[in-house]
């Protein structure tokens, strides 16, 4: 499987991974700075049970577990279950996202090349409800997931990224990339959408987030910017505001 490192995880999005966050923010040489560390994993501020809006309890844990393997927590840094990848991917997949908003679903269903992107008919929300419903059905009378040692979790997660396997018409390989792709950007993104708890990830490459203006500072080059990173929804207390009300329908 992928080296589940989290070197691996900076160097695979190009450290700061601003082609996936959804606020489409560029690097700048003048933001760089020594990431400023935050507690252990289990001092996390704000790290409270998620209320699930698209999961059901068996897919909950599985997504859990699974993500806290992709991205699992260190001596220095929290982890995916504590920035809130859960939560984030959750509330993509019950809102327009999920629901497949701007994915075009007219047809015709053939398998394409790798050139010619998803070829499936299944929205987001319908391809993780499907393929998850056939994981926890085949576990069934196995051990769940959830339950697994970390070793067999990650063996398990290896088989499904090596592809050979349907799970309810989706492609095994498939799903683990679609769960990839959303655990990484959901550990990088702004934390309006859900992740990157108390922007763990944006202090740990360094990130300064949203900042409305760097008016001060654009006579001045080579600095180090030390002030910590903001985000989107922040207020003048430092709170992030998320919109829980995100629709399954654009206007």
């Amino acid at each position: 499987m992928t080296d589940l490192s989290r070197r691996a995880v900076i160097k695979a999005t190009g450290a700061v991974g601003a082609s996936i966050l959804p606020v489409g923010l560029a690097s700048n040489e003048a933001t760089a700075q020594e990431p400023h560390r935050l507690p252990a994993a289990t001092d996390v501020s704000g790290a409270q049970p998620t209320t699930y809006l698209f999961f059901n309890p068996e897919e909950a844990a599985f997504i859990e577990a699974a993500v806290a393997r992709l991205i699992p927590a260190d001596d220095k840094w929290p982890g995916a279950i504590e920035a809130g990848i859960p939560n984030y991917i959750d509330k993509q997949l019950n809102g327009a996202w999920g629901a497949g908003e701007r994915l075009y679903r007219s047809g015709p269903w053939q398998a394409g090349t790798p050139s010619q992107g998803y070829q499936l008919p299944f929205t987001p929300a319908e391809l993780y409800r499907t393929a998850l419903g056939a994981i926890n059905s085949e576990l069934k009378t196995k051990t769940p997931f959830s339950k697994m040692p970390a070793a067999e979790q990650d063996a398990y997660l290896h088989g499904l990224e090596s592809g050979g396997k349907t799970l309810g018409g989706v492609p095994s390989n498939v799903f683990f990339a679609t769960l990839w792709e959303c655990t990484v950007e959901g550990f990088f993104s702004d934390p309006v959408y859900g992740g990157n708890r108390d922007m763990v990830a944006w202090r740990m490459i360094g990130f300064p987030g949203a900042y409305a203006s760097y008016y001060d500072l654009v006579d001045q080059h080579g600095i180090k910017f030390d002030q910590p990173p903001t985000s989107l929804a922040e207020d003048v207390h430092g709170h992030v505001h998320a919109d829980a009300d995100i629709p399954a329908r654009l206007p």
